[in-house]
């Protein structure tokens, strides 16, 4: 296809996609939950397909030469399809976004004044290796009322074909246009480029994937865009912490997945900790595998190899940590000031002043006292799944729910009621 083709097949998918989000601005919410669990339905029966499908995207990624994170990242499994199931079924399950009162008040004038939630209308979804993201990302734009453009990596394209089928024969049975969730149906990634500047079609993009994709959407892109660059974690060990806690949620939060956004990637230690409880983390990384890569301070240390300056600020995705001692809490929250990505952070600690230090005077979308950084998830949160995490500060924040992929409009009520 040359740039005038795919020009006009991202007009033909906008099109179609614009006329189904007019329809689905005021369809009913038991048709929205019904598409959804006859979705989940059909992924469930359809699981031997789908993982047919990913053994073939698998064969694709290795001969591309896919990280270990980043196959780990596209590889699904019958647990992994059951996760899908659930989410599908957890979206169906929520209250519906649409139409809820924000909220309302009563003027001088007479007039009454509501607030109400309204769909954002078409959402651009474009990301990388995860399949799971076609469901997750159709399951939510569709329960907020939004249709929207799937643009899959190249890498899980026949998953997210297969996944992508499901969720139409969910449409279908609802009697809901099936250009709600649209799948581009090309590997070629001129497509991304069109969906940047489809201003006319296209009302925001949400890029998931890592930092070269992001940066590029977020450099080109014509239509607002909700997106985090990196996910740059960190965990602050207090003085203060607990130390049965704190071994567990530091393995966790590094070594449970490593390839995931909310993975932890620099440990940061209370200097008088060091030769004992951070001794005791750092030996327990190491142990796992984990390459720990430590600041002045952490050098004599069993397993640690001295960190070069660029490893502050850095995603690894892998089994790679980031370690620094910090003075107190206020050297925490300096540190992560100048490295962070304002994506997640944790302390571990059962000082309440020191927690609430760290939460009023850092900024990141999510702050967490005792807690893993790999609860940074929709599923997590109670949101059935995400579309993915945004770190800006406009309109969304956070993981983006259905709830986060809705506007606004006024509603305005009179009684024959003229401005003096």
């Amino acid at each position: 296809m040359d740039t005038a083709d795919f020009a006009g097949l991202m007009g033909r998918i906008g099109a179609a996609a614009r006329a189904a989000a007019a329809e689905l601005a005021f369809a009913p919410a038991d048709r929205k939950q019904a598409a959804l669990e006859a979705a989940a339905d059909a992924v469930f029966a359809r699981r031997a397909e789908i993982v047919a499908a990913n053994a073939e995207d698998l064969a694709y990624g290795a001969a591309k030469g896919l990280s270990p994170a980043m196959m780990d990242r596209l590889k699904l499994d019958e647990g992994r399809i059951g996760g899908i199931v659930a989410g599908l079924r957890a979206v169906a399950a929520q209250r519906d976004p649409v139409g809820r009162v924000l909220a309302e008040w009563d003027r001088p004038t007479g007039l009454t004044i509501r607030r109400i939630a309204t769909p954002l209308g078409v959402v651009g979804v474009i990301y990388e290796s995860r399949p799971n993201v076609t469901a997750d990302a159709g399951a939510l734009c569709l329960k907020a009322g939004n249709a929207v453009i799937l643009r899959g990596g190249s890498e899980s394209f026949h998953s997210s074909t297969a996944i992508h089928a499901c969720m139409v024969e969910g449409l279908r049975a609802a009697g809901l246009p099936e250009a709600s969730i649209q799948l581009v149906p090309t590997r070629d990634r001129a497509m991304v480029a069109e969906m940047l500047r489809a201003t006319a079609h296209v009302d925001v993009i949400v890029p998931r994937g890592g930092k070269g994709l992001v940066g590029l959407v977020q450099a080109e892109a014509r239509v607002p865009v909700f997106a985090h660059l990196e996910g740059i974690c960190h965990v602050y060990l207090d003085r203060a912490a607990d130390p049965a806690k704190a071994r567990a949620v530091v393995l966790n939060a590094k070594t449970r997945r490593t390839g995931i956004c909310g993975a932890a990637e620099c440990l940061l230690i209370h200097r008088d900790l060091v030769d004992g409880l951070g001794a005791e983390v750092v030996a327990d990384l190491v142990a796992a595998g984990v390459e720990v890569r430590g600041g002045e301070g952490l050098h004599h240390l069993p397993g640690v190899v001295p960190a070069a300056p660029e490893d502050f600020g850095r995603e690894f995705l892998d089994m790679i940590i980031a370690a620094a001692v910090v003075e107190d809490v206020d050297g925490a929250i300096d540190h992560i000031r100048r490295h962070g990505s304002q994506h997640t952070e944790a302390i571990l600690t059962e000082d309440d002043a020191a927690a609430e230090r760290f939460f009023t005077r850092l900024d990141s979308a999510i702050l967490m006292r005792n807690a893993s950084t790999q609860f940074a998830d929709g599923g997590e949160f109670g949101m059935g799944a995400e579309i993915g995490i945004a770190t800006g500060k406009l309109h969304a924040r956070g993981p983006v729910g259905a709830e986060q992929l809705t506007s606004f409009k006024y509603i305005v009520t009179g009684d024959g009621t003229v401005r003096a």
